[in-house]
């Protein structure tokens, strides 16, 4: 069991492997510790552990540490194994070592054993070995409410989900995910009322009858810009631009275009005749996901911009910059030439461009992009434009509609509409974050809990 009367609160995260599940939770953890009087451990799998997971823990302040669980054996997974699939597979097969690993904590005399267990949305099956030792155990969730609620807590919803084919090996794994998380006591999700005002609403009505345990919105977990990257290749570029004259095109840490995909999106910008800073990736005929732990990558010789057609790169000199594999997307987000952005609508760059006030253009890929995509798309967020749909028999999203849905962004009045709805929302992203706002009393709640258990 928890110690009674701890001094200090002890709270142990468990981020799923994928630095957009990492990163928020180090935000977190630092939140808790220096706004909350706790201490935090981040435990982190070494099984699909990438270089970006590295970088999110490289400047965690006092009180908060990592450490990484040993790594499983994944030997028996095939090569193109789902994403989905790998993660909970690594979970799964890691379970004796988490115990092994609270029930050090509990035994801890520098620490004050475990106040609370913070598990990631892909690792509820983790909420067991906690509920086995008698901690109190919570999800976070670092996509939105209307994600758990739908594609995880909601019985028919799970039917309706983007994993629609039952036949699909990840459909049972999503079914399980939703049982799993009845076991929490609480969920902490990476949002604010702006974002999902009604939704919260509907969820608290729902937790106040005891259908659901509550929800807690904690966001927008957001770094915020740092100096460090102000001698970035792509900063200094953008420094150079006119205000809200660049579109940034950027498809996460995982999402990967088709190779003819890659070339309509570069013959559509080119033919938009607005400025971009594009962040290109290898491409991928087999799996949208494909960057997601840098499998897709060639080797340290090897540049994605090589894959772009002949003479781009040339043509599109000074009005667009195309950089290999990763830019500083806080950094450029907030940057004055940033007037527009691409996205697959992952959840972290979602809150990252609604916290800088820029309107999107929303190409969703893969898990819950599709249903964040609606929402950003819908009257009342109206954060993205409009949305890209492939309109071939190849499934690809052609030059013309690129090139037309970039100008509007850029140039017309539903990118007007947009960028209005933008700028409200940074107002509102900002009060959300700001000393004694929600966030910190959502998160002044949940410690009270902790602290009232213990």
């Amino acid at each position: 069991m928890a110690p009674a009367h701890a001094v200090t609160p002890h709270v142990v995260l468990l981020p799923s492997p994928g630095a957009g599940h990492v990163a928020p939770a180090a935000q977190l953890a630092a939140r808790l510790a220096m706004h909350h009087g706790c201490t935090a451990t981040i435990v982190t799998y070494t099984n699909l552990s990438t270089a970006r997971n590295s970088s999110a823990l490289a400047s965690l302040p006092t009180g908060v540490t990592a450490t990484a669980l040993p790594e499983v054996s994944l030997d028996d997974l095939p090569a193109d194994a789902h994403i989905v699939t790998r993660i909970v597979t690594v979970v799964r097969r890691s379970l004796p070592h988490l115990r092994e690993l609270l029930l050090s904590l509990l035994g801890s005399s520098s620490l004050a054993g475990v106040t609370a267990f913070l598990t990631d949305m892909l690792c509820p099956a983790a909420l067991a070995v906690a509920a086995e030792l008698g901690i109190p155990r919570y999800v976070f969730f670092t996509s939105n409410l209307l994600c758990l609620t739908n594609a995880a807590l909601h019985p028919r919803a799970r039917q309706d989900h983007h994993l629609r084919d039952r036949a699909n090996p990840v459909y049972p794994l999503i079914v399980e995910l939703g049982l799993d998380y009845l076991l929490a006591d609480g969920f902490l999700v990476n949002t604010f009322d702006a974002m999902e005002h009604d939704t919260l609403v509907a969820f608290k009505e729902l937790s106040d009858k005891g259908v659901y345990p509550p929800a807690y919105a904690v966001g927008p977990l957001v770094r915020s810009p740092s100096g460090e990257a102000e001698n970035d290749t792509c900063i200094r570029w953008l420094d150079e631009q006119p205000d809200g004259s660049v579109m940034y095109v950027c498809f996460g840490t995982g999402g990967t275009l088709s190779v003819a995909q890659t070339a309509e999106l570069a013959a559509g910008l080119e033919a938009s005749g607005q400025r971009f800073l594009w962040v290109v990736r290898f491409p991928s005929d087999k799996d949208v996901s494909a960057s997601y732990f840098g499998t897709n990558n060639r080797g340290d010789d090897d540049d994605p911009t090589s894959y772009l057609p002949e003479g781009f790169v040339e043509r599109t000199k000074g009005a667009g910059l195309a950089v290999p594999l990763w830019a500083p997307q806080v950094e450029v987000l907030n940057h004055r030439a940033v007037g527009g952005f691409v996205t697959h609508c992952g959840w972290n760059s979602t809150l990252e461009a609604a916290s800088a006030g820029v309107p999107t253009l929303a190409w969703p890929l893969f898990a819950e992009q599709k249903m964040n995509a609606v929402m950003l798309s819908s009257e009342r967020v109206g954060l993205a434009a409009l949305r890209v749909r492939p309109d071939d028999d190849r499934g690809v999203v052609t030059r013309e509609e690129v090139a037309s849905a970039v100008r509007e962004l850029m140039a017309g009045k539903k990118g007007a509409a947009a960028r209005k709805k933008a700028r409200e929302l940074r107002a509102a992203a900002a009060v959300a974050s700001a000393p004694g706002g929600p966030q910190q009393q959502a998160l002044d709640a949940v410690v009270g809990e902790w602290k009232g258990r213990g």
